[in-house]
């Protein structure tokens, strides 16, 4: 990916900053939680909605849908090392020991990401060593969409 896209993806994510969280939502301005945000930005990019998505659990300790945050990353997105996630990338979080990855985020910056966090909406946070030790895949958005 070029900077030139990168600088469109993370124009396209700071224009969600603060929309309020909604659980499986995805609407500018009115809510969305974190795949919300980034099936807008797939959708601002693409023009078009990758796959319809199924219901799924708002608890971030649920553990039965076992990795499909991960699968529909490794579907629609390019996965790329972790070692590699640049600005506009967008990085999967497991957030306690072998549950599956329940949280997403896209990079801004060299310590900066934005996210759909519960409570807070859509921000812009430090990359700190916390959340960078929870990181469990990256992905990069493709050249050529599936859809």
């Amino acid at each position: 990916m070029t900077n030139i896209e990168g600088d469109i993806i993370i124009e396209f994510a700071r224009s969600w900053l603060g929309t309020p969280y909604h659980h499986q939502a995805s609407v500018k301005g009115v809510g969305c939680d974190c795949l919300g945000l980034v099936r807008g930005i797939w959708r601002e990019l693409y023009g078009f909605e990758a796959a319809r998505v199924p219901a799924y659990s708002p608890d971030w300790g649920d553990t039965a849908n076992a990795e499909s945050l991960l699968i529909a990353g490794q579907t629609y997105l390019d996965e790329i090392a972790i070692a590699d996630m640049g600005p506009g990338d967008v990085f999967a979080i497991r957030w306690k020991g072998a549950q599956s990855a329940k949280h997403l985020g896209i990079i801004t910056g060299p310590d900066r990401f934005i996210h759909a966090y519960e409570k807070k909406g859509v921000i812009e946070v430090t990359l700190s060593d916390q959340w960078r030790r929870m990181i469990v895949a990256a992905f990069r958005f493709p050249e050529n969409p599936k859809g």
